[in-house]
């Protein structure tokens, strides 16, 4: 390939806006800015008026550059059935916008692990392939194709290419496949259970190169197949982008306030937190404490509030767009995060600690010590892991920051450390990645 020729790269992405929450946001922001390292994308992604999108956000739209091809295909999925059946939306999160399932989300969730693997939106593969076969029937050519997941299915685009004509493939794994931490929910039999884990490895052992997004991922990988070279897996994290971040920070003056965005249930065990937080308000009642939630909130984490005595303090505002979302936490005096309590937690690394980080705030991280968020969170000095059950050191922390916000109701941290994960800064290792 000459130096000066533009890396044509095919990314193929069930999530594209007008699709919303996190999913979208990792393509999304390296199609955004790969055009600044000579890389040239086309994406291939589903229709949204057929697409099953947990939630949508217009105003993603915008932030794809106006020169990249996107091409939109049709899909067969199962999710129209599931919503008549149970009347409810499309699950996502791990289940979290479900509540506690009845009989017949019970027994959709055995119909989804046995007959739909590795997911029900295997349906928009085929829809998929057709689109890529006619780009290369037409004479086009691709230096190197990233498929992107969960869905996991979508992997399977990328191993059927790699057959078919042995492009230099990248599978970009989100999230683990066989070891995420709602894989038990989907009561897997013993075939179903035995093919997934099939495919997984066929996926891990045929890309030339796997993306994952934190250390414990790649040594989670690595130990399922150790016969693989290391250098198979990279880390490339998840980010922030600076353009999203041009409001200057105004946190409020009349109170401290803590923001938690996105999705959240009971498994992130934020109830020693809730009443350390409760404790904290009673012994200094000129500090006014205020809790904000926005995004999904299960109907349980709700009654934990109110146990906790802090519903009258606590504001709980329904999913909003991207934009809307990085305003809250620039109004915010602190930001609150949590990794959900689960079996191999220690490589969850979410998508929004790096745009908590990008808002320049301290945060409460109720999670594991010594996991990839804590030891990101100690690099950055924003913070630290708070263990689950570790009440003091929670009490002790939010007494500290009471103890600051009397001297001065902005806690904004003095120091930026976290550049390095800028969205830009790692579309060029992506380029770096895809050339090597």
């Amino acid at each position: 390939m000459s130096a000066s020729r533009p890396l044509r790269l095919l990314v193929i992405t069930y999530y594209w806006p007008p699709s919303g929450g996190a999913g979208v946001q990792r393509c999304l922001k390296f199609v955004k800015h790969l055009g600044h390292f000579n890389v040239e994308p086309t994406v291939i992604t589903v229709d949204p008026a057929q697409a099953s999108y947990p939630v949508r956000d217009e105003s993603l739209l915008a932030e794809v550059p106006p020169g990249v091809r996107v091409i939109r295909t049709g899909t067969t999925e199962p999710f129209e059935s599931y919503k008549k059946l149970t009347g409810r939306a499309v699950p996502y999160g791990g289940f979290a916008n479900e509540g506690k399932p009845g009989a017949m989300q019970k027994a959709l969730r055995f119909v989804r692990g046995n007959l739909f693997i590795p997911d029900p939106r295997r349906g928009w593969n085929r829809h998929a392939l057709a689109a890529v076969e006619q780009l290369l029937a037409a004479g086009e050519q691709f230096d190197a194709v990233l498929t992107s997941s969960p869905p996991h299915s979508t992997q399977l685009i990328g191993l059927e290419l790699k057959k078919r004509h042995g492009l230099r493939w990248l599978a970009d794994m989100r999230d683990p496949w066989t070891d995420i931490y709602y894989y038990k929910d989907l009561h897997h039999m013993p075939f179903a259970a035995w093919l997934d884990a099939r495919y997984e490895r066929q996926v891990l052992t045929q890309a030339d190169t796997v993306l994952v997004t934190s250390p414990e991922t790649k040594r989670l990988f690595m130990a399922k197949l150790p016969e693989l070279a290391s250098t198979k897996f990279q880390v490339l994290p998840n980010g922030y982008d600076e353009t999203d971040f041009r409001l200057p920070s105004q946190p409020p003056t009349d109170c401290l306030r803590i923001t938690h965005t996105g999705t959240i249930t009971e498994l992130y065990h934020i109830d020693c937190l809730l009443e350390a937080l409760a404790s904290c308000a009673a012994r200094h009642p000129d500090v006014p404490l205020r809790l904000r939630f926005v995004g999904q909130v299960s109907a349980q984490l709700r009654q934990q509030v109110e146990r906790a005595g802090l519903l009258a303090a606590t504001e709980f505002i329904p999913f909003v767009p991207h934009d809307q979302s990085v305003e809250y936490l620039l109004s915010s005096s602190v930001l609150l995060m949590a990794i959900p309590d689960v079996p191999r937690n220690f490589g969850i690394l979410p998508g929004k600690i790096f745009e908590y980080l990008a808002a320049n705030k301290p945060i409460l991280c109720v999670g594991p010590a010594g996991s990839d968020a804590d030891n990101l969170l100690q690099e950055c000095e924003a913070g630290q892991a708070l263990p689950y059950r570790n009440s003091a050191l929670m009490l002790e922390t939010l007494e500290a920051l009471v103890a600051q916000w009397r001297q001065n109701s902005n806690l904004d941290l003095p120091a930026v450390s976290h550049s390095r994960y800028s969205r830009r800064a790692l579309a060029g290792r992506l380029a770096d990645i895809a050339r090597s």
